[in-house]
């Protein structure tokens, strides 16, 4: 329903939209626009105030939310393969279907997944919903989206998961715009708001440098995706009861735009996500030449090289290595930060880690506040003799 209003402190009663009203609807009143009952709502008169004094106003109507309920997950194949992001967004699904009193659901799209269910249930899932067809071995953005829109529609949950990857990050707007709701991109905290249960979603804003907590309080289902590696896994529940539910779908219904001729997998030579041991060079390094002793320590405890931000932004490193907010969030056994003072973005990339140890010459850096072991000098001078130490096998054994 639409409203229109004069802002006083803006009329100066000119009385150009005297004039330009087509129903004689405005007058001036002791030098202010006054408006009648019978306006038509046509708007010109806010077109035609040179001052910005007359608006117009719309009421938005309260959307029903009451027919939204339940946690849902988007159980990600690939190559007939759960993602092991999916894993992660089950184990916080499940703490959020706690709060709000409400099921989980999981729905998985691909050919040969039915046998996925089963195990997904075991996670503590109440309903696995599979979508097992031959058209869906491949993904494609349309079939995928349309689908999944047809179904949010059909059970509306309150709350949609989806992980942050690449398919993630494709189909989540297609389904966010269709179904006209909020999304909120790259999650790394949810929560629910105990006061009104809505989704709590925070992500990194303007670079890392702050956080932000968004909510969709008007409009479900409630969107987002999260970053792997920054939820903790769920668990098995043996024996645990869920259904599994095949669904069906009408081909000729789904568009899809693009015929995928061939398909070639590239092996990536960097897995920095999956590492167990990670070495990260930072600022502190002073040149690129410190990634050699970086690497050289690295490869002696068998892990991978990351880096900070400031190194991939300097050209020390090339992008891939980067961890933090705006790179790879990791979670590894081991992660030794070599010059990295620890600003918040790196420690939420990578503050997960099972064992940190951090190497800085100054005592005051933030990274010692998160740091398992911390080793205050010169990295040119420690390093080497770790190194050297591991070798001969002095406190370190492989």
């Amino acid at each position: 329903m639409k409203k229109i209003r004069v802002i006083k402190d803006k009329c100066t009663g000119c009385g150009l939209c005297v004039k330009a009203c087509p129903f004689n609807s405005i007058s001036i009143v002791d030098g202010l626009a006054v408006i009648s009952e019978d306006c038509k709502l046509c708007g010109v008169c806010v077109s035609e105030c040179p001052y910005g004094a007359i608006e117009m106003l719309k009421e938005k109507k309260k959307a029903d939310l009451s027919g939204y309920k339940g946690v849902l997950i988007f159980g990600e194949c690939k190559d007939g393969i759960v993602s092991p992001v999916v894993y992660e967004l089950i184990g916080k699904g499940k703490e959020l279907a706690k709060e709000t009193g409400e099921e989980l659901y999981c729905v998985i799209l691909g050919k040969g997944v039915t046998e996925k269910a089963e195990d997904l249930i075991s996670y503590g899932v109440d309903k696995v919903f599979v979508y097992d067809d031959e058209c869906l071995k491949k993904f494609r953005d349309d079939p995928y989206s349309n689908i999944l829109i047809d179904f949010l529609k059909k059970i509306k949950p309150s709350i949609f998961l989806i992980g942050g990857t690449s398919i993630g990050r494709s189909i989540a707007p297609r389904i966010s715009s269709s179904l006209k709701t909020g999304l909120t991109a790259d999650c790394t905290g949810l929560e629910i708001n105990k006061k009104d249960k809505n989704l709590l979603q925070t992500r990194p804003a303007f670079g890392g440098n702050i956080m932000a907590t968004i909510i969709c309080s008007n409009n479900r289902p409630q969107m987002a995706t999260v970053r792997y590696k920054i939820m903790k896994p769920a668990e098995k529940s043996p024996g645990y009861k869920g259904e599994v539910v095949n669904m069906k779908f009408d081909k000729e219904k789904i568009r899809d735009r693009v015929e995928v001729k061939k398909m070639e997998k590239i092996e990536e030579n960097l897995n920095i996500i999956e590492a167990e041991i990670i070495v990260s060079g930072g600022n502190g390094l002073s040149s690129d030449k410190g990634f050699k002793l970086i690497n050289e320590l690295a490869k002696s405890l068998g892990g991978v090289v990351g880096a900070s931000r400031v190194a991939v932004d300097k050209g020390w490193i090339s992008y891939p290595h980067q961890v933090g907010l705006s790179g790879k969030t990791v979670r590894p056994r081991i992660y030794i930060a070599c010059g990295i003072s620890g600003s918040a973005q790196h420690l939420a990339g990578m503050g997960r880690s099972d064992f940190i140890v951090a190497i800085n010459n100054d005592p005051s850096a933030p990274i010692f506040g998160t740091a398992d072991i911390g080793l205050v000098g010169d990295l040119y001078e420690i390093i080497p003799e770790l190194i050297k130490n591991i070798k001969n096998n002095t406190f370190i054994k492989k």
